[in-house]
C-alpha cells in the first residue's frame, strides 16, 4: 500500500474501519519517502511531501486506516526568561543546524550530549525529558562549497583549511 497525501487526523475524528498505525521516530516524520512495517505487519510506502504529525491519516479505504503514531524519544527542554535569552539560544541552535519546536517559555531539540553540555556551559537552563517531538521547525542546513575558476595551462596552488 502506499500512502501519498495526508487524509486528516484521528484528533478531528476517527473512522469507522479498523484503524492500524504506523511508528515514526522524529526524524522520520521529515522524510518525503519511506517504507515501513504497521503495527499490524502491513508494509506501506509513504510518499508524502509534509511533516507528518501524531494521528495524521496516511491511508484510507472502505476498510483499513492507517495513522501516523510518533514515537517518545529523549529531548532537551531549554528554559527562556527573556526574548534576549531566547534570541541567544536560537542563534546557538541555528548554528548547529538543529530541528527545534518553541514555545513561550521554552525550546525543544532531541537530546545530544555534546549540544547539552554546550548550551549549559553558556548558562542556559536545561532538562532532560522523554517525549513526542512533533509541529517542529526543521533546519534546512546550506551546503558548503569553493568555486575557483583558472584560465587554461594556468596552474595555481593553494591551501585549504576547514
Amino acid at each position: 500500500m502506499i500512502a501519498e497525501k495526508i487524509l486528516g487526523n484521528l484528533s478531528e475524528s476517527t473512522p469507522s474501519v479498523e484503524v492500524d498505525t504506523v511508528e515514526l521516530d522524529w526524524f522520520e516524520a521529515e522524510k518525503k519517502r519511506i517504507r515501513k512495517t504497521t503495527a499490524e505487519g502491513r508494509d506501506i510506502g509513504i510518499a508524502i511531501d509534509e511533516n507528518l504529525k501524531d494521528g495524521d491519516i496516511i491511508y484510507l479505504d472502505d476498510k483499513l486506516c492507517v495513522a501516523v503514531k510518533l514515537t517518545s524519544c529523549p529531548l532537551i527542554k531549554i528554559n527562556v526568561h527573556t526574548m534576549q535569552e531566547m534570541g541567544r539560544l536560537c542563534f546557538e541552535i541555528g548554528n548547529r543546524h538543529l530541528s527545534l519546536k518553541i514555545s513561550d517559555d521554552n525550546v525543544l531539540i532531541p537530546h545530544d550530549e555534546p549540544t547539552e553540555k554546550h548550551l549549559k556551559n553558556l548558562g542556559f537552563e536545561c532538562e532532560n525529558i522523554i517525549g513526542r517531538f512533533d509541529d517542529f521547525i526543521v533546519c534546512k542546513a546550506h551546503g558548503h562549497s569553493h568555486i575557483h575558476s583558472h584560465e587554461h595551462g594556468e596552474h595555481h596552488h593553494h591551501e585549504h583549511s576547514h
